[in-house]
């Protein structure tokens, strides 16, 4: 269990020059965005506009802070929306689609991999006092959302997790006991190589 502190993730404009991104995670490490397996990363969207497109490339959008947005994906695509109390929305990054805002700016979270080499899951989960986790994927990440988060592996390694900071898991994991003194919420983000 390796502890991924929010200060320290590294910052980098976004493909198409509209915004800027904070890298949480990415493999293989030091990956340029044309040749990840995957990558977990939060973005501040101020405006409207485009979407990146990443040929290869599947994604999952979850909005942390702010109203959300819809999502336009096109004829035929239809519009969705995404909030914070919506599910994290799935769907391909190589078709095009244009953002607007729903109400000012808003943070978000981006998981993405690359279709021929990984899939991935993304949950939403509350913690009122503890909760307990066992990944089956080859990689997972426990990002904070909100409050203050304890985690215990079953060898006895544990760390404080604080809104933003990540803990990353490289193989399948024994239970990971997340506590919290008050209400906290937590994304699960496994990855799963793809097998052919």
């Amino acid at each position: 269990m390796n502890i991924l502190r929010a200060a320290a993730y590294r910052r980098m404009p976004w493909k198409n020059g509209g915004g800027e991104t904070s890298e949480i995670a990415i493999s293989p490490p030091a990956a340029t965005l044309d040749a990840l397996d995957w990558r977990v990363s939060m973005a501040v969207v101020s405006q409207d506009g485009p979407f990146s497109i990443f040929p290869g490339v599947d994604r999952t959008l979850s909005i942390l802070d702010g109203a959300g947005m819809d999502l336009d994906f096109g004829e035929g695509g239809g519009v969705h929306a995404v909030t914070a109390a919506s599910a994290p929305l799935s769907f391909g990054a190589d078709r095009p689609l244009y953002a607007r805002l729903r109400g000012g700016t808003i943070t978000d979270l981006n998981v993405m991999t690359r279709r021929d080499r990984y899939r991935h899951t993304v949950q939403r989960l509350e913690i009122n006092s503890a909760l307990q986790i066992t990944s089956t994927a080859d990689q997972s990440l426990v990002f904070c959302e909100r409050g203050e988060v304890t985690c215990v592996a079953s060898d006895g390694a544990g760390f404080s997790l604080e809104p933003r900071d990540c803990i990353r898991l490289d193989e399948p994991s024994g239970p990971v006991q997340l506590t919290t003194q008050s209400i906290a919420s937590v994304y699960l983000i496994q990855f799963y190589r793809v097998t052919t």
